[in-house]
């Protein structure tokens, strides 16, 4: 029996409708940006003090919160965060720190991911003794930056680079290293010269190195109580370390900036 001239015409409309629907999933699928990242950081990247940094550090809070994003794909990345670590253990100069930054960016395996290097540098260099090089000034750490972000972009010319804002710490912090109010003074002229640097690169090198978080710094410094870990050291307990909420909440505001960026790209 043959079928109706309307009933074929239902079809085709029907077949027209599956496959529009089937190019623009697979349109939404390809349009997805996959993600290659490299923290660099210190031990607040690292994680230290947490039952399970692999997890709960604030790098992959971060890629789990762009793992959530509709316009993010698949996500991957190396935490290269060391604790006591400043700019000056990051410089090319310095030899193994930075080549293990190398040889993490290039053992992803996607290499059509965009290439990002997100970096939280500052708190060791701010202290008045103990981490290497420390105190580091205002201008050395914007010149250590510079070094570091310019031998990034020469070895990953499709790489980007995000500077995140440095994070507040109470100002009797004092452990095996001194901080106290002076480092605490230094670390917030260090933004500055963040955001300089960052202003520097849009007209040498645009669209390459961006500013990444600004809140973390005025968060913790309110929520210190609930969200970093109480620490006994020379002028009492002092608060430097993300606990688990914190390290949530610092890794989600990574994670807000980095997509901020990848939406830009």
């Amino acid at each position: 029996m043959k079928k109706s001239t309307g009933s074929i015409k239902r079809i085709i409309v029907l077949a027209l409708i599956v496959a529009l629907f089937s190019g623009l999933s697979t349109f939404a699928q390809s349009a997805r940006q996959n993600l290659n990242i490299v923290f660099i950081g210190n031990s607040i990247t690292q994680g230290v003090q947490l039952n399970d940094p692999a997890t709960e550090a604030p790098p992959p809070v971060a890629c789990a919160y762009l793992r959530r994003q509709s316009n993010i794909g698949t996500v991957e990345f190396s935490n290269q965060g060391h604790s006591g670590y400043t700019t000056v253990d990051f410089l090319p100069a310095s030899g193994k720190t930075f080549r293990k930054v190398e040889e993490a960016a290039s053992a992803f395996t996607n290499k059509q991911a965009l290439l990002i290097f997100s970096i939280k540098l500052g708190t060791n260099d701010s202290a008045i003794q103990g981490p290497n090089g420390s105190p580091v000034s205002p201008d050395d750490y914007k010149k250590n930056l510079k070094i570091i972000a310019d031998s990034l972009l020469k070895e990953f010319p499709a790489s980007v680079i995000i500077f995140q804002h440095p994070v507040w710490y109470s100002p009797n912090t004092y452990n095996g290293a001194k901080y106290l109010e002076e480092g605490l003074q230094r670390l917030q002229s260090y933004i500055p010269q963040i955001d300089q640097l960052v202003a520097d690169y849009k007209k040498s090198n645009p669209n390459r190195v961006f500013i990444g978080d600004k809140k973390a710094f005025k968060y913790f410094k309110k929520h210190y109580l609930t969200d970093l870990i109480p620490e006994q050291g020379h002028q009492g307990t002092f608060y430097l370390h993300p606990n688990k909420q914190g390290a949530v909440a610092l890794g989600n505001l990574w994670g807000e900036a980095i997509n901020k960026v990848v939406k830009q790209k």
